[in-house]
């Protein structure tokens, strides 16, 4: 399978074979205008099969959003289809209206306008703690 390149714009590499569309959606790439390309299931010596995400044109991404999702991402910025700049993700300090706290008895449950968020709390395990009620929040498996 042969795709052109990228001349402006980003790479996704190492995602994980299977998240590219969770990526996709997550991002909110539908909504960009410019031609974006889902590689699913590519080989990969390191992790065995992978999918790329690239995107031709210049948009913004949320690194955090996506070093929360997977810390494997490597985000590379291309410019005059040249790697301008390889980008390794770690999991942020600070989540911010990425995911919800689950306490029914934390004020944003009760006020709707207030803003999720969460500090980094263990890193090993991928712990994050409400800032408001010091909930641990717990993925839904």
């Amino acid at each position: 399978m042969n795709l052109d390149g990228v001349t402006n714009g980003i790479v996704l590499d190492h995602i994980q074979a299977g998240k590219g569309w969770d990526i996709y959606n997550l991002l909110g790439l539908e909504k960009v205008d410019c031609t974006v390309a889902i590689i699913q299931r590519v080989s990969s010596t390191k992790y065995g099969r992978k999918d790329i995400i690239k995107v031709d044109g210049d948009v913004d991404i949320d690194l955090d959003v996506l070093g929360y999702f997977d810390t494997n991402i490597t985000v590379n910025r291309i410019k005059d289809r040249e790697l301008l700049k390889k980008v390794h993700l770690k999991l942020p300090e600070t989540l911010t209206g990425v995911i919800q706290c689950r306490n029914p008895r934390c004020i944003t449950s009760v006020e709707q306008e207030i803003v999720h968020q969460f500090k980094l709390a263990d890193p090993e395990n991928k712990k994050y703690r409400c800032v408001y009620c010091d909930t641990v929040y717990k993925e839904k498996k």
